[in-house]
Formats: structure tokens, C-alpha cells, sequence
């Protein structure tokens, strides 16, 4: 049928004698409803008063061949393109019609892939084209060039000046970056929410003041290594960017009160900032970020040396932090007892705690932090060498969903408290470095079967165990802890002088370039793989299981059965090795995204912390 047929059929008067039963059938575009063809729905056909609203103009005839998908929402076709993952099935959507190519696009260009210098350069063309299909620079809402820091300069940069509505921008360790690139990006740029220029180290005021100037809507700055960085653009930020939430000052050595002030009494919504090596910083920062920070999060301070308990002491007494999720006060050395108090007592909700190197703090501390209860996931101890088994059997006893645990170089703990610490049922992660009284005894119990929730003997959940220069370990425990540990991924053992025989060290990873002669013939660290197979050549070692079992003999197992020796089977192994592996990957700051806790030993910290 024409069109003009069935324009003549839908004005057809149904009663006339065109309509007889002799007719063809309608086609399908006639099935639909009259009334819902009208612009006004609510008029029956009799309300019509006018032809003009009777004739189907051009557009509305087009209308009823388009496709029922194309007619979806706008916000419908954007939900479905976004579950699709793979660049091709944008592309060929961009096709189909005009309205799917506009909604496509969108997401095409929404975050360009530009970790390759090929896709850059089509970037960068497609944005300079004189007359595009498309206003490609105001789709680019995301940019991330830091998969090619090493060689991104201002020149590669300054040709994507015309995007003014990106509201990320990641630069991160571009290090060849200047004023004048990353401004270029940043003028007359008012839609800018996060800025991430880590590492850029000729980076200075005059690019944070055009930050202050241009991007009044900015939520997330990361500035860390930016040496250059003073006081004044600082401060200009916090007045002009007042709904900062998440701030990264790390390594800025030339920040002090003043601008980190200014941030607290104008930034009120601040949800995390990070002032690690910031050594200008001293109490009346701390008592400030804290004080009108009703809905700070994360507050890391590691480093900061100059301050003392009075930054927690002198905050209002009836205040409570209940937003206060993490805090890190590494290397504070001046703290003690009372301050550590004095904040676990205002921060009731207090999941990671780092006090690392805080070495005046002594058992009352953790008996102080006991009250977190369920609440403490995390918390590192590591070099506060006051700490005896006491305080942490009752840490244990309170806090039974510790995670991660810290103990490196606490000198005084022996096999007690470590093999109550054997019993929390969810840890993952132990470090305990140079804890040099530990015996067989602490890791048989580390590796012992657990009962389930079913009320079978369930596996122990470690994932990494730090036991460098624990230096009265013998094969006895470690092949325990590989036998009943199946979800082990990292085994550091460096100067365990037992593993330090070549038919074992074959399995270790290389050790760092920067190390030294004697720390690479100490070196022993498994990950990965390596785990795997130490696993594999102690299960078949004839030699070692014939010893194993002349030790059990002299030696009877517990009758809860800590000790575990039986050959499993290899192959159930790896499947549980793959199915848990990397569950634990650590959070990042900008990420639960993000949230980085701190990892103890990325095997260079790890190792570096032993020689402190």
C-alpha cells in the first residue's frame, strides 16, 4: 500500500463502503490506535475540530515506520548501551540510526582509550577536526594519559585544549609536564571534578592557581610530589574550590598550617586528605581537620613528625568522630599512650589504625584500642617495641575481625600471643618481622583447620605471612603452613637460614637492584607461583617426608590436630589456588576504588622495614 493510501485509509470513514469485508487486511502499520496518532490523546475523534490536526503530516508518517526500539526513552538506550563493554558493539551501535549514534557517541567519547600512543594521535586528530559529525571535544568527560608518563610532554598535550568539559583529568607521574601544558588543559575549564597531577615535580602555584581561577567545581585534587607547590595557590584553592572532598598533599614539603587551615574552615565537606611527609604540619592542623571535619573519613598523617599528643588532646571533649573510618599516624613519633586514648575513645568506628613506629606507645595503647571491637579490620604495630603478649591476647579477645596485623620487630611477643592471634577467624594477612621469638609453635597454630560455619574443619584464610628473620623457623612449621594454607599467595622468609638452600631459593623471586650484596644472599621471598611451587616440591620431597614423619613419631600431633602433614591432593590445590588468588588485593585511596591501606610488604617495603 502507498502512502497516500494509507493516509486516505486512516481518514477513511469506517462505515463507508470502501471498508466491506472484500477489502484487503490492514497492514500493520494501520493497526495503530487513531486516537494515540493525535497530538492532543485526550480527544476522541470527535473532538477534532480542525483537518489540520486530522492530516498526517510528513514527520508523524515517518514516524510509524521507525522501529519500536528506536522510539526508547533516551534514558532507556543509554542504561543498555552501557552494559555493552566491548568497543565494537559502540561502534556498530553508531550505525544503526541517527538517535542511536547520538547516544553511543556519547559513551564512545566518554572516556577515550589513550594508553597507546596510536590512540592518542586519533584522539587528538578526531578533536582537531575543522568540521566534525560530532563535537568530539565536548563528549571527552574523562582523560588519562599517565599509561604513557614517560614520554607525554607539553607538546602532546596542548592539542586537546579545546576540551572544556572534562570533569577527570589524570596526569599522573607525566614528568615532562610543565605549567603550560597541564594550564592549557585547566583554562576556562568549568566542569573540571577530580585533577590528579601526582609526581608532575615542575609543577608550581601558577598551575593550582588557575585550578582556583577556571575549576570552582572540583571534588578531588591530587598534588603529591608537587615540591613546588606553596601556601599561596594552596590557599587560593580552598576559597574558591569549596566542595573539595578528597585532598592528596603527599611529599609537598613546602605546605604548611596556613593553607591546611584554610582548607578546614572552608572545605566542610572534606571526606579524606592525606598529609604523608607533609613535615611542616604541626598540632593546630591536626586539631582543625578534625575538629570541623564532621564528615572526614580518612585522615593520613604518616610522617608528620612534629606532632604530639596535643593535636588529639585539645580537641572539644564532647565530640565524637563517628564518620572516621581510617587514620594513619606512621612514624609520629611523638605520640603516646594518651593520644592514642584519646582518639580510639572520640573515633568509635575506627576500622584501619596505623601506628607504625610509634614507639612510645606501650600496652596501655592497645589495651585502649580494644574498644573499636568488631569495628577493627586492620591495624599495624610494627616497631613499637613495647608491646608484650599481654596486650595483644586481649586485643584478640575483643577484636575478633582483624584482617590484617602488624607486628613487625615487636621484640617482646613469643609463641603465647601469637598463637591466640592463630584464632581470629577472618585474618588474612600477619606480619611479624623480626619477631624473633616465635617458634614452630606460632605457625603450626597459624595453619591449623578451623571449624566452618557447617561445622566442617574449614581451611585457614591467610593470604600473606611475613616471618623475615624469624630465625628459629624450621621446615616443620613452614610445610604446615603450605599444606593447610591453600589460599597463600606471598611467604616472606629472608635470613630464615633453613630456606636459604639453593634447591629452595629456586623458587624465591629475584631480589630488588637497588639491594646490596649481603641483602640478595639473604634475600628469600615467595609470591605467587613461587608459593605454588615450594608447595609442589615439599609435598614430593621423600627425603623431607621421611623426616616429617620420624618427628611425628618422637613428637605426637595435638589432639586438635595442629599438625597437618598429609601429601593433598595437587590437583584439588590448584583449583583452590585459582579460584582465591588475589582476593585480597589492597583498597585503594581512590578506590574502593579505591581505598589504599597501607600494604605492608610490597616486598621492597617489606624488606626495607627490616633493616630500620
Amino acid at each position: 500500500m502507498s502512502r497516500s493510501r494509507a493516509s486516505e485509509a486512516v481518514l477513511s470513514n469506517p462505515t463507508s463502503e470502501s471498508s466491506s469485508a472484500s477489502s484487503p487486511e490492514r497492514a500493520d502499520y494501520e493497526d495503530t490506535d487513531f486516537f494515540t496518532a493525535q497530538a492532543n490523546d485526550s480527544q476522541s475523534s470527535i473532538g477534532v475540530t480542525t483537518f489540520r490536526e486530522m492530516a498526517v503530516t510528513p514527520s508523524r508518517e515517518r514516524e510509524q515506520y521507525i522501529s519500536p526500539v528506536s522510539r526508547l526513552p533516551a534514558e532507556l538506550l543509554i542504561a543498555i548501551f552501557t552494559k555493552l563493554s566491548a568497543t565494537s558493539d559502540l561502534r556498530n551501535c553508531l550505525l544503526v540510526s541517527r538517535t542511536w549514534a547520538k547516544y553511543s557517541v556519547d559513551l564512545l567519547w566518554h572516556r577515550p582509550l589513550c594508553n597507546t600512543w596510536d590512540n592518542l594521535r586519533g584522539v587528538i586528530r578526531s578533536v582537531r577536526k575543522p568540521d566534525p559529525f560530532f563535537a568530539y571535544y565536548d563528549l571527552v568527560k574523562r582523560l588519562n594519559l599517565s599509561s604513557l608518563s614517560k614520554d607525554v610532554s607539553d607538546g602532546t598535550i596542548i592539542p586537546l585544549s579545546e576540551c572544556k568539559r572534562i570533569e577527570r583529568l589524570t596526569l599522573t607521574n607525566c614528568t615532562k609536564l610543565t605549567d603550560s601544558g597541564v594550564t592549557s588543559l585547566l583554562n576556562g575549564n568549568k566542569y573540571l571534578l577530580a585533577l590528579d597531577i601526582s609526581g608532575l615535580t615542575s609543577v608550581s602555584d601558577h598551575t593550582l592557581l588557575t585550578v582556583a581561577n577556571n575549576c570552582t567545581r572540583l571534588q578531588g585534587l591530587n598534588i603529591s610530589g608537587c615540591k613546588l607547590v606553596t601556601d599561596k595557590s594552596l590557599t587560593a584553592v580552598s576559597r574558591n574550590c569549596k566542595s573539595i572532598k578528597r585532598l592528596k598533599l603527599n611529599d609537598c614539603r613546602e605546605v604548611t598550617d596556613e593553607s591546611v587551615i584554610s582548607f578546614a574552615n572552608t572545605c566542610r565537606q572534606m571526606l579524606e586528605i592525606d598529609l604523608h611527609e607533609c613535615r611542616e604540619i604541626n598540632d593546630v592542623s591536626v586539631t582543625a581537620l578534625l575538629a570541623r571535619g564532621f564528615n572526614l573519613r580518612e585522615l593520613r598523617l604518616a610522617h608528620c613528625s612534629r606532632i604530639t599528643d596535643g593535636a588529639f588532646l585539645a580537641l572539644p571533649q564532647e565530640r565524637q568522630f563517628e564518620s572516621l573510618r581510617i587514620l594513619d599516624l606512621t612514624a609520629c613519633e611523638n605520640l603516646t599512650d594518651s593520644a592514642v586514648t584519646r582518639i580510639v575513645g572520640a573515633a568509635p568506628r575506627l576500622r584501619n589504625l596505623v601506628l607504625a613506629k610509634c614507639k612510645k606507645i606501650t600496652d596501655l595503647a592497645v589495651l585502649a584500642i580494644t574498644k573499636l571491637g568488631k569495628n577493627l579490620h586492620y591495624v599495624h604495630l610494627g616497631h613499637c617495641a613495647h608491646i608484650t603478649d599481654t596486650a595483644v591476647m586481649e586485643l584478640v579477645k575483643t577484636c575478633n575481625r582483624i584482617r590484617y596485623i602488624d607486628l613487625a620487630c615487636c621484640h617482646n611477643l613469643t609463641d603465647q600471643s601469637i598463637m591466640q592471634l592463630a584464632t581470629l577467624p577472618k585474618l588474612r594477612r600477619i606480619g611479624l618481622v623480626k619477631c624473633q621469638a616465635i617458634t614452630d609453635r606460632s605457625i603450626i597454630a597459624l595453619a591449623k583447620l578451623r571449624p566452618s560455619p557447617n561445622g566442617l574443619l574449614g581451611t585457614p584464610s591467610l593470604e600473606r605471612v611475613h616471618l623475615s628473620y624469624c630465625v628459629h623457623l624450621t621446615l616443620r612449621g613452614i610445610h604446615a603452613l603450605l599444606a593447610n594454607c591453600p589460599r597463600l599467595t606471598h611467604l616472606s622468609l629472608t635470613g630464615v637460614q633453613e630456606f636459604l638452600r639453593e634447591e629452595l631459593t629456586v623458587f624465591c623471586r629475584e631480589a630488588p637492584a637497588e639491594f646490596t650484596d649481603h641483602q640478595r644472599e639473604v634475600f628469600c621471598v615467595f609470591s605467587g607461583a613461587g608459593v605454588k611451587d615450594l608447595r609442589h616440591h615439599l609435598n614430593h620431597d621423600q627425603e623431607l617426608r621421611d623426616s616429617l614423619a620420624r618427628e611425628q613419631a618422637t613428637f605426637p600431633p595435638d589432639a586438635d590436630g595442629s599438625f597437618i602433614y598429609e601429601d593433598g591432593d595437587d590437583a584439588a590445590q590448584d583449583d583452590d589456588e585459582q579460584q582465591v588468588a588475589g582476593l585480597m588485593g589492597a583498597t585503594a585511596i581512590h578506590g574502593d576504588a579505591g581505598t589504599v591501606v597501607v600494604d605492608m610488604d610490597d616486598e621492597v617495603a617489606d624488606e626495607s622495614e627490616i633493616g630500620g
